[in-house]
């Protein structure tokens, strides 16, 4: 998975999670976008492990793709309420908190 971790206005980080074979692509439904061509999810690829440090820090998650939402999923971080689907891509962003 490709991880870029930003900087919020409130000190958060603002974490994007993107499953790699969907880095650089758009996707479209009706009035909906995916735009993973953006240098916002531009990262590098990290482990699960690495990626679980990470969201262990009070932060936003916007994440895109089958294996993130299912890693974010296992890990109890997203439930499936949480998830909305673009053109069959998965996408949730959640606020993680102390």
């Amino acid at each position: 998975m490709i991880v870029k971790v930003h900087k919020s206005h409130d000190g958060r980080a603002v974490i994007a999670l993107c499953d790699s074979n969907l880095l650089g692509k758009k996707f479209e439904q009706g009035n909906l976008q995916l735009d993973l061509t953006s240098e916002f999810y531009n990262g590098e690829e990290k482990s699960k492990e690495e990626i679980l440090k990470l969201l262990r820090q009070p932060c936003h998650v916007n994440a895109v793709g089958k294996e993130s939402i299912n890693f974010l999923k296992e890990k109890g971080l997203i439930s499936k309420e949480n998830i909305i689907t673009i053109a069959d891509i998965p996408h949730v962003e959640v606020v993680l908190v102390e």
